[in-house]
């Protein structure tokens, strides 16, 4: 049985099953007989996703919307095969992302670029594409309404320049896909939650990040839901954090972005500094070679990613 995660105004975490326990959510929004999937996982959490839904009694007739913060494969790796048991929903994707979704051939291309093929098949499968019939484009302001319930689009770049966030207009929450960090339940210390950048590759854009941060802060929800994972709230005190955050990732390549062959162990070393100085400044009671093992693909992604971001700025 899947893992859920029931909180108020009809929405739920779906655990998508990707990795390890409590890695990566599906979002659940219900409202009167309709439902909409906020990300997908992967193929793997097709199984997961159907279970859920019985558990919730819907049919997949009633899901009316798979939404997609972008189309990273683990937050979409999933929807072409979704989609296929889902008779009535209609996909909905940035503009940028679109053409992806029906011809997944340069995602796939692109995911392997970072994984290898051998890791990326393991992870992800084959991506099935989705019929361009279905699919919905859902640029800066767009709306769509599940029964009365609105749900809005804002352009979120920064993490990728294809993120959207779901303004939620029932309860004023967001679904923020990864523009809000990363925050794992293993560190919530006595409900208070706590949130790290991520800066992977390959259209990390600082200033952008920054921006899209300070727009979600401007709606003041009360709560977040985030894929990696599941609803924070202290809304204010997480982006105060993320910023802060953003900028220290962002000294410390710009630190090292002479140092060569070295370059890429150089920022991650600093990577792994900056999350142990976080631990000690909030005393997170996970051990520090806990810790590392949590975070080590994040940290690995994140330095990834900030060297792609050095290499485009020359």
């Amino acid at each position: 049985m899947p893992h859920i995660i029931d909180y108020e105004h009809g929405i739920s975490t779906i655990d998508s099953g990707f990795g390890r326990p409590q890695l990566a959510a599906i979002h659940l929004i219900v409202e009167d007989d309709r439902a909409a999937l906020v990300d997908t996982g992967t193929n793997a959490s097709l199984p997961l996703v159907l279970d859920a839904l019985k558990a919730k009694g819907l049919s997949p007739e009633q899901v009316g919307y798979v939404i997609l913060t972008h189309i990273h494969l683990d937050h979409a790796g999933g929807a072409g095969a979704l989609m296929r048991v889902l008779p009535q929903a209609r996909l909905t994707v940035h503009p940028r992302g679109a053409r992806h979704m029906a011809d997944p051939a340069r995602l796939v291309a692109g995911t392997i670029a970072v994984y290898g093929e051998a890791e990326a098949r393991r992870m992800y499968g084959d991506i099935l594409p989705v019929s361009a019939g279905r699919i919905l484009e859902t640029p800066e302001a767009s709306v769509i309404r599940l029964g009365e319930r609105e749900l809005s689009f804002l352009d979120t770049p920064g993490r990728a320049r294809h993120h959207v966030c779901i303004r939620d207009g029932r309860s004023g929450h967001i679904f923020a896909g990864d523009m809000f960090g990363l925050s794992y339940r293993e560190l919530d210390m006595d409900g208070r939650q706590f949130v790290f950048p991520t800066t992977t590759p390959v259209q990390f854009d600082p200033a952008a990040m920054h921006a899209s941060i300070d727009r979600l802060l401007a709606h003041r929800p009360e709560a977040i839901y985030v894929t990696h994972y599941g609803q924070v709230r202290g809304v204010p005190r997480l982006g105060d954090d993320l910023h802060r955050l953003i900028d220290a990732h962002v000294e410390a390549a710009l630190h090292h972005r002479g140092a060569g062959v070295e370059r890429h162990a150089l920022i991650k070393a600093a990577l792994v500094e900056i999350l142990l100085d976080e631990a000690r400044r909030y005393g997170w009671r996970m051990a520090p070679d806990g810790l590392l093992r949590l975070m080590a693909v994040d940290v690995e992604l994140n330095a990834q990613g900030l060297c792609v971001w050095l290499d485009s700025r020359e």
